[in-house]
């Protein structure tokens, strides 16, 4: 499996700059340090798939031309993660025919609840009001067939959410992890390269710190790891220059191949 993963945002979920503030990254000029809320484009061949679609998706679908997608993989279900749901009737507009999305059962639920109108049938043709089509993965591990091709998820937890990670190959997509357990580590055997979040130099209770997400990438065994989903604590270059040199900063814009 050949592939690239595009980093279509990178920061926490108030993005940076943060709406009132003035510190110096939020006032920064380097565009390593303007993030958008935390998103990913993987290419695998002929096929795109978005992993999540936060509130800024129409901003930057538009800036790297994401004129059309084959599927949207969701971890879960905070604000900064689906924020920008409605964002993907563009692509039924343009192509007629449902957007496939692969979920957890509880993520699925959640959105039910939460944008009960997406799921209520149109009069004209009685296809759901969101133009999506649903594939609601059967366990917490597994692999699964997602619009034809083959792809890994995992599940671990954030404030008692749970949340989905994906594989493809020796690529793998962590984000938003705070709880884990072994099952996590056998299932990223193998993965050469991993994007895992990190909110900054201290851990909270919802995400790892840079040195936590280090030792996870330590354990996973990854050759090269970049960090996502960053606050507005972190200088791009300052930070770059305190970490290891196989373990980068992501930022918004850069592709990967694997």
């Amino acid at each position: 499996m050949q592939g690239s993963f595009l980093f279509l945002g990178t920061g926490a979920s108030t993005g940076i700059p943060i709406i009132g503030c003035h510190c110096p990254i939020c006032s920064s000029h380097s565009v390593h340090n303007r993030r958008l809320r935390p998103s990913g484009l993987v290419k695998l061949e002929k096929k795109s798939f978005l992993i999540d679609v936060g509130p800024d998706y129409r901003q930057q679908a538009l800036l790297h031309h994401i004129d059309h997608l084959d599927g949207l993989l969701l971890t879960h279900t905070h604000y900064d993660h689906i924020a920008g749901i409605d964002e993907l009737r563009a692509y039924y507009f343009l192509e007629k025919k449902p957007l496939p999305c692969l979920l957890s059962e509880s993520s699925f639920q959640i959105l039910k609840r939460r944008y009960d109108y997406l799921f209520e049938p149109t009069q004209e043709n009685g296809t759901l009001s969101a133009q999506l089509q649903f594939q609601v993965l059967e366990s917490d591990f597994g692999t699964t067939e997602f619009v034809g091709r083959s792809i890994d998820y995992l599940t671990y937890s954030q404030c008692k959410m749970k949340v989905t990670g994906f594989r493809f190959g020796s690529l793998a997509y962590i984000s938003d992890i705070r709880d884990y357990d072994q099952t996590v580590l056998i299932t990223l055997r193998g993965v050469q390269k991993l994007v895992v979040s990190a909110i900054g130099s201290a851990s909270s209770h919802a995400h790892f710190s840079i040195e936590e997400a280090v030792e996870f990438a330590r354990k996973v065994g990854a050759r090269r790891t970049w960090l996502t989903h960053i606050a507005h604590h972190l200088d791009h270059d300052e930070t770059e220059r305190s970490l290891p040199p196989d373990i980068r900063l992501g930022y918004d814009g850069l592709e990967i191949t694997f």
